[in-house]
């Protein structure tokens, strides 16, 4: 049954659009900084879609697992003021009763998560079989997740794409998000493209590649 429902939210999957979309941002902690693989590398590319979130008013969704002991999402990510909601959890899974609240509650629905963060094998595969579950695509990035032990990452990420999600690039990501040249925050999508570039190519060759 699982699987058949995943293989229908995959076929089913509609195109990324601002409207129909959300950020997931998994539990990106002070705690984990020393330990995770290429924590800093991961960490721009979930800076960038931060920012992607306010240039296009994508709706963010911010969980933090037991903050008591593993500190708030790093302050470099600026969530405070822009999230729908910063979560705690002690449930791995981003899927909680507040976070349903939120998606539910938004005008038209949310039809595609975009997944990123910590730990690619643990919170973010269980985040994402959850949303499949309930009828969330999910597109997870395949820059912008990591582990402490880098050989979880791509099991994780194929685990994550046999039950049914799509693993992308965030650039490809952002493009599809903005769909037309033409849209009026483009400018300021193409100048966070440009400066971001560095670390997108570090991010791409430090996590995507494995």
């Amino acid at each position: 049954m699982a699987q058949s429902l995943a293989g229908a939210v995959a076929r089913h999957a509609t195109r990324l659009h601002p409207s129909n979309t959300a950020l997931f941002l998994c539990d990106i902690q002070e705690r984990f900084r020393p330990h995770i693989h290429k924590f800093d590398v991961m960490l721009e590319t979930a800076k960038k879609m931060v920012q992607v979130s306010k240039i296009l008013e994508v709706p963010l969704i911010v969980t933090e697992q037991n903050p008591k002991a593993l500190g708030p999402t790093v302050e470099e990510l600026q969530v405070k003021d822009l999230a729908k909601i910063i979560q705690p959890k002690t449930k791995f899974s981003m899927w909680l009763p507040e976070v349903e609240t939120v998606i539910k509650s938004h005008p038209g629905g949310i039809n595609n998560a975009i997944l990123f963060g910590i730990e690619s094998h643990v919170c973010v595969l269980q985040t994402a079989l959850d949303l499949m579950e309930n009828g969330v695509h999910v597109v997870v990035l395949a820059d912008g997740v990591s582990s402490i032990n880098k050989g979880e990452i791509p099991v994780a990420l194929q685990r994550m794409r046999d039950a049914g999600a799509t693993v992308e690039s965030s650039e490809s990501v952002i493009f599809q998000l903005l769909g037309d040249a033409g849209h009026p925050r483009f400018k300021e999508i193409q100048n966070l493209v440009k400066q971001t570039k560095t670390s997108t190519v570090a991010a791409l060759e430090a996590i995507a590649s494995l």
